[in-house]
Parts: structure tokens; C-alpha cells; sequence
């Protein structure tokens, strides 16, 4: 098995059962977690690409809520967290990205010779 094959079969499985999570989520879930959500089904198909994706996250969250570890006023704190970080994170990474990338520059090999494909062919009227 070659490296695209593996990484194609790593994501069949992850979609795998991110469709499962979808299905199970969509269906039993959703109405559990969310009293706002009953009885609404147009939208829900419109969830599943996400779920596909991020279906850890959507499992994690589903038992928190289940379990009653859920604690509301704290619910976003982690991200706010984070923003400081990240504000900082993302522009230092561009910019070393870019240099990196400037400093990778590969340069032609100055001792080949262009060679012809082929020859000009002349215009006939």
C-alpha cells in the first residue's frame, strides 16, 4: 500500500463513521440536546458535511450534554482564551511560511543547454 492509499483509506474510514455519528446524531441527538431543534428537519441535512467532519468534536460535545457536564457560563472560555495566542500565532507563521518558502527558491541548473522540441514550422498561405 503506497502513501495516497493509505491516506485515501484513512479518510473513508473517517467519513466512515463520521456518517454513522451523522446519522445517529441527526436522528436521536439532535432532539435530545437542543429543545429548539424538535420537530425542525429541513435544516438538519444541511449538517452532515460538518458532522463528517468534525464528529469527535460532535461525539464530545452529544456526552457532555448527556452526562450534564455542560457548564454554560463557562462555554466559551477556552476559545477566548486562545485568541490572544493565536492572534499572535497565525501572523509569525504566514510570515516564517513565506520566508521559508523565498529561501527554499530552487535555482535552474545554469550547465543544461535548451534544447528545441521542434522545428518552426513556416506559415503557408
Amino acid at each position: 500500500m503506497n502513501q495516497a492509499e493509505a491516506i485515501l483509506l484513512g479518510l473513508r474510514i473517517w467519513g466512515s463513521i463520521g456518517a454513522v455519528i451523522a446519522a445517529l446524531f441527526l436522528t436521536i441527538g439532535m432532539d435530545r440536546i437542543d429543545d429548539d431543534a424538535r420537530d425542525a428537519y429541513i435544516f438538519r441535512p444541511l449538517l452532515i458535511p460538518g458532522i463528517l467532519v468534525i464528529w469527535p468534536l460532535v461525539l464530545w460535545r452529544w456526552y457532555l450534554y448527556e452526562s450534564g457536564h455542560e457548564h454554560w457560563a463557562r462555554r466559551y472560555d477556552p476559545p477566548r482564551k486562545a485568541h490572544f495566542y493565536v492572534g499572535w500565532v497565525l501572523p509569525v507563521g504566514i510570515c516564517l511560511i513565506i520566508l521559508t518558502g523565498l529561501s527554499q527558491r530552487q535555482t535552474w541548473p545554469a550547465e543544461t543547454a535548451p534544447v528545441q522540441l521542434s522545428e518552426p514550422t513556416e506559415i503557408s498561405q
